[in-house]
C-alpha cells in the first residue's frame, strides 16, 4: 500500500505523543497519591511486599534460629546452671514458635485483607519480646565470676543475635531496630559496668555492630524496594503491550473487514459502472461522428464529443482504480512471457508520438544493444512505460525534450529510464504524488488533467515484479523515473550447440 500523507503522518505521531503524555502523567499522578496514602512513603502495594517478604524470611529463619538456640544454651552451661538454661531456651523457642506462627499466617492472608501498619506493630512488638529473651542468658552470665572467659562468650552471642536479626528484619526497619536494640543495650551496660578499657572497647565495638548491621539491613530494604518498583513497571508495561496489542488486533480485524467490503464494492461497482459506461460510449462516438445522419446543430455534435471524452476519462479511471486496488490486494495475477523491452518502448513512444509533436517535443531513445528479454507480464511492462511517457508529456512545456533509455543496471538487470526538462516536482513532494491520488503543486496550479494514480500503479506493478521504482527530480530542472527489473528477471541466452553435442544428444533420444 502506499506510504502515508505527511501531513497525516505528523497527526498520527502528534496523537501518539499526546496518549503517552497522558499515561505518563496519569501515572505520576497514581503514585504521588498511593504515597501519600501511605505510612511509610511508599505505594501500598510495595508496604504489603515488604511485610510479605519480612513474613517469608522470619519464617524460613526460625529453624536455624532454634539450632542457634541449642548452640548457645549447650555453651552457656559452661557457666550457667542447666535449669536456669533450658528455662531460657524455652522461653527463646516459645516465642520464635509464636513468631512462626504469625508469618504463616500472614503469608495465608488475602492481601486485600492485610492491615499493613497494624501487623508491622506486631511484628515490631514480637521482635522487641524477642530480643529481650534474647538478652536474658547474658544477664544469667553477668554474676559469674571468670570474666575474663564469660565475657568472650557475652560479645560473640550479642554480635551474632544483632546480625541475625538486622538482617532477617531488613524490610521492616522498625522490627530490625526493635529486634535488635535490647541486646546492644544490655550488653553495652554489662561491658561498661565492669569498669576496665577492655570492657568499654567491647561495648563500643558492640554499638559499631550495630550501626553495621542496621546500615546493611538499610541497603537490603532500599534494594528490596527497587525490585519491587521495577516489578511494577515491568507489569505495567506487560499490561500497556497488551492493551496495544489488543487495539492493534482490533484495527488490523476492522482494516481487514474494510478491505474486504472494498473489493465486494469494487468488484460489484465494475460491472455496474462499466456496462452503461460502454453504452455511453458507443451512443456519444455514433452521435459524434454521425453515423446514422448528421447532426444539424453544431454545438449537438460538441456535445457528444465531449460526452464522449468524460466517458472515456472516467473509463480509464475506474480501470486505474480497479488495478490499484487488485495489486494492493495481492489479487494481481501476471502473465508471464518473454519480453524485449526495448520493442516495448518503441511500441510506446509510437503510442504517445502524437501528442508530443502537437506540443512540439522532442522525444530522444538510448538504447543498449543486444539486450536480452525480461520474464515478465508484458501489458503490465507497457502499462509502466505508457505512464512514465504519459507523464513526462503532460509536464513537459511545449519545446521541451524527453529522453528514454533502456539499459543494464550495476547489478545485471535492466532498466528504463524516463527523463525530461519540465518544471519538476518539490523534493517534498515527491511522497506525495507516489501515493494514490496524490497530485504535486505543480499539477494543480497547472490544472493539468489526471487521478493521480499513474505513478502509484508504476510503483506497484514493478514491485509485483520483484523489482523497483526511484523518482528524482529538481525544481525548473527536469523529472528522472526510473523502473529497474532485478537480475532474475533476465533471461541469458543459451550457447549453441556443436556438431559432436548435436550428435551425443541424437545417440541418447
Amino acid at each position: 500500500m502506499s506510504d502515508l500523507k505527511p501531513a497525516e503522518a505528523d497527526k498520527i505521531a502528534m496523537n501518539r505523543q499526546r496518549a503517552d503524555r497522558r499515561r505518563a502523567v496519569a501515572r505520576t499522578v497514581r503514585d504521588h497519591r498511593e504515597r501519600l496514602a501511605s505510612s511509610t512513603g511508599t505505594r501500598p502495594a510495595f508496604d504489603y511486599e515488604l511485610l510479605v517478604t519480612y513474613a517469608r524470611n522470619r519464617k524460613s529463619a526460625v529453624p536455624a534460629l532454634l539450632l542457634v538456640v541449642l548452640l548457645v544454651g549447650g555453651t552457656a552451661l559452661l557457666w550457667i546452671d542447666a535449669i536456669w538454661v533450658a528455662a531460657w531456651a524455652a522461653v527463646v523457642a516459645v516465642l520464635q514458635g509464636i513468631m512462626f506462627l504469625m508469618c504463616r499466617r500472614l503469608i495465608a492472608s488475602a492481601p486485600g485483607a492485610v492491615k499493613v501498619r497494624a501487623w508491622t506493630t506486631r511484628f515490631a512488638v514480637a521482635e522487641l519480646l524477642g530480643g529481650a529473651a534474647w538478652c536474658a542468658i547474658l544477664v544469667l552470665s553477668w554474676a559469674v565470676p571468670s570474666a575474663e572467659s564469660i565475657a568472650v562468650f557475652q560479645f560473640a552471642v550479642a554480635v551474632v543475635i544483632i546480625s541475625a536479626g538486622a538482617m532477617v528484619a531488613a524490610t521492616i526497619p522498625p522490627a530490625a531496630i526493635a529486634g535488635t536494640l535490647p541486646m546492644v543495650l544490655t550488653a553495652a551496660l554489662l561491658f561498661a559496668s565492669r569498669g576496665e578499657t577492655l570492657y568499654y572497647a567491647m561495648a563500643t565495638l558492640v554499638g559499631a555492630a550495630e550501626l553495621f548491621f542496621l546500615l546493611l539491613a538499610n541497603r537490603f530494604y532500599w534494594a528490596t524496594l527497587g525490585t519491587l518498583e521495577s516489578k511494577a513497571e515491568k507489569d505495567a508495561l506487560i499490561g500497556e503491550l497488551g492493551t496495544a496489542k489488543a487495539i492493534s488486533d482490533e484495527s488490523r480485524r476492522r482494516a481487514e473487514e474494510a478491505n474486504l467490503a472494498k473489493s465486494r464494492f469494487l468488484a460489484t461497482m465494475s460491472h455496474e459502472l462499466r456496462t452503461p459506461l460502454n453504452a455511453i460510449l458507443g451512443f456519444s462516438e455514433v452521435m459524434k461522428n454521425e453515423v446514422l445522419g448528421p447532426m444539424e446543430n453544431k454545438a449537438y455534435r460538441d456535445y457528444a464529443g465531449d460526452i464522449h471524452q468524460s466517458g472515456t476519462h472516467l473509463l480509464n479511471l475506474i480501470n486505474e482504480i480497479l488495478d490499484l486496488s487488485r495489486i494492493e490486494a495481492g489479487r494481481y495475477k501476471l502473465s508471464e512471457e518473454p519480453v524485449h523491452l526495448a520493442h516495448l518502448i518503441e511500441e510506446c513512444r509510437h503510442l504517445v508520438q502524437l501528442k508530443a509533436k502537437s506540443k512540439g517535443l522532442t522525444l530522444d531513445e538510448v538504447i543498449e544493444p543486444n539486450l536480452p528479454r525480461l520474464w515478465a507480464d508484458a501489458r503490465a511492462v507497457r502499462q509502466v512505460v505508457l505512464n512514465l511517457l504519459s507523464n513526462a508529456v503532460k509536464f513537459t512545456q511545449p519545446g521541451g525534450r524527453i529522453e528514454v533509455k533502456v539499459g543494464w543496471t550495476s547489478g545485471g538487470g535492466q532498466y528504463v529510464t524516463v527523463s525530461d526538462n519540465g518544471p519538476g516536482i518539490p523534493e517534498e513532494e515527491i511522497p506525495i504524488v507516489l501515493s494514490a491520488f496524490g497530485q504535486g503543486s505543480i499539477a494543480i496550479k497547472g490544472a493539468e488533467e489526471g487521478t493521480g494514480l499513474g505513478l502509484p500503479i508504476v510503483q506497484a506493478l514493478m514491485h509485483t515484479h520483484d523489482g523497483s521504482f526511484e523518482l528524482s527530480s529538481k525544481l525548473r530542472q527536469g523529472t528522472t523515473a526510473t523502473a529497474i527489473f532485478p537480475r532474475t528477471r533476465v533471461m541469458e541466452a543459451l550457447p549453441p550447440i556443436d556438431d559432436a553435442s548435436r550428435l551425443r544428444l541424437r545417440r541418447t533420444g
